[in-house]
């Protein structure tokens, strides 16, 4: 049961203080009535109360006074003034030095319950207001990015340099790499922040319908345009989009949006008028935007406006000193949802998941760990559950069913199944050692040692 709601009560008539009080603590309301306004202030400390009542016109310290040094020591909290005299510029005064309202004696009881409903209803919605933006800052906060590897360090410090500076963002990365969290977090640590982040993909919608979700449209523009509506850009007005896919953009598209990165005004669809809007653009692509340029299907002036700074997020088998961290955070994640109390990965499920090339990056591996929770009946995710959701050969399995008694097997197992895996990498780049180590998320020299630890020839045989 919720705590009553506490109302500290000033007025220096001793009749109408204890009518106030009884219509208060009638209605479940704890009060603490005082006659003299100078001992209320003694007493006032903030937290104490969640709503103060005081009168206008009282000897000593008037209402106006009280309600300075209220609003001094706590100035979100509401104060009610009651006044028998509601002049103009008593009111005026009031509600300029922070009075939430004003009610005028006589008042009947249902009234004076309404009043401060309302006021306790305004603090709340300012209290939560204030616990999503801090619920959102700390969503995106930098170091709520998992991960330790040195290239993760890199992308963040420069996301951290250019998030304050309005800059057009080209996000650029594998599926799955986390492009949009990254495009977050610049909105989320810029000037922008209090304004609105809206996300659009790009290559979700067909082009009859991209170019009205995103510059809008007038009544009767096409067939079906029963009202004026307004697009993204205008939803997104003092804050950010984020064009996710921005390589499937059509080629009119991309005119109207190189025309609103030159001129900052666009025309919605049926328009004569332009429309002018203040929004910063940032995007993401998978796909090699400077293929697409030579190709044709995408324009060069476009490519110029959106890449002013790139920001290239490495695949997760670049970064595999991320994988165990993500790991525990996903199983920490699926804990606080379930009730559950999976403790981590099993060192065999570990040891195969940081060898693993996870094609899918932190999306595949995220679904893994997820369903490998709703199948796991241990306190750690084994190697077995873990193999029915990722691809891993049958051998290192059954290595890892046998558990600690036969490491020797497990070993062999696991040599196998890397042995296996950079053979297929040097496939897939006919022998270019140096390309595949850059996928392999080792240095040159390593690979080198590896190849010659297998007896692996470079084309991958």
């Amino acid at each position: 049961m919720a705590a009553p709601k506490r109302v500290l009560l000033i007025d220096n008539e001793e009749g109408i203080c204890r009518m106030v009080e009884a219509i208060l603590q009638d209605n479940g309301y704890e009060v603490t009535a005082f006659t003299r306004s100078f001992e209320a202030m003694e007493r006032f400390e903030p937290g104490l109360w969640d709503v103060v009542i005081t009168d206008v016109k009282m000897p000593g310290l008037d209402g106006l006074e009280v309600l300075r040094r209220v609003k001094e020591k706590a100035p979100a909290l509401p104060v009610i003034m009651i006044t028998a005299y509601a002049t103009v510029e008593v009111s005026i005064q009031a509600l300029r030095r922070g009075a939430y309202d004003m009610l005028t004696k006589p008042f009947e009881p249902e009234e004076l319950l309404y009043r401060v409903r309302n006021a306790l209803k305004h603090i709340e919605l300012l209290e939560e207001n204030e616990g999503l933006r801090e619920e959102l800052a700390g969503k995106f906060r930098f170091d709520n990015i998992i991960g330790a590897s040195s290239a993760l360090k890199a992308l963040l410090d420069k996301v951290e340099k250019i998030a304050p500076r309005d800059l057009s963002v080209l996000v650029t990365g594998e599926s799955g790499t986390g492009k949009e969290l990254i495009a977050q977090a610049i909105h989320y640590n810029s000037p922008r922040r209090d304004s609105r982040f809206v996300a659009i993909n790009c290559g979700a919608l067909p082009e009859s319908i991209l170019e009205g979700e995103l510059f809008g449209y007038r009544k009767g523009a096409f067939t079906g345009a029963r009202e004026d509506r307004r697009g993204l850009l205008e939803t997104a007005d003092g804050g950010t989009l984020f064009l996710d896919e921005v390589g499937t953009l059509p080629s009119n598209v991309q005119k109207t949006l190189l025309r609103f990165l030159q001129e900052r005004e666009f025309l919605r669809l049926g328009d004569t008028a332009p429309t002018r809007v203040n929004v910063r653009i940032l995007s993401a692509t998978n796909a090699d935007l400077k293929a697409c340029v030579k190709a044709g299907t995408f324009r060069e002036d476009l490519f110029y406006r959106l890449n002013v700074v790139n920001i290239h997020l490495p695949p997760l088998r670049e970064r595999v000193a991320d994988i165990p961290l993500l790991a525990a955070h996903f199983i920490q994640l699926q804990n606080a949802k379930f009730g559950t109390a999976v403790r981590g990965l099993s060192p065999e499920a570990l040891e195969v998941a940081c060898a693993y090339p996870w094609p899918g990056n932190i999306r595949e591996l995220r679904n893994a760990i997820e369903a490998a929770l709703a199948m796991e009946g241990g306190d750690t995710v084994s190697l077995p559950v873990l193999a029915q959701f990722i691809d891993v050969p049958s051998t290192v399995v059954a290595a890892g069913e046998e558990g600690e008694g036969d490491a020797s097997a497990h070993a062999a197992a696991m040599a196998r199944f890397e042995a296996d895996y950079l053979r297929s990498v040097l496939r897939r780049h006919g022998g270019n050692v140096e390309a595949a180590a850059f996928e392999a998320g080792l240095n040159i020299a390593t690979l080198y040692r590896k190849i010659k630890k297998y007896g692996i020839r470079r084309d991958g045989s």
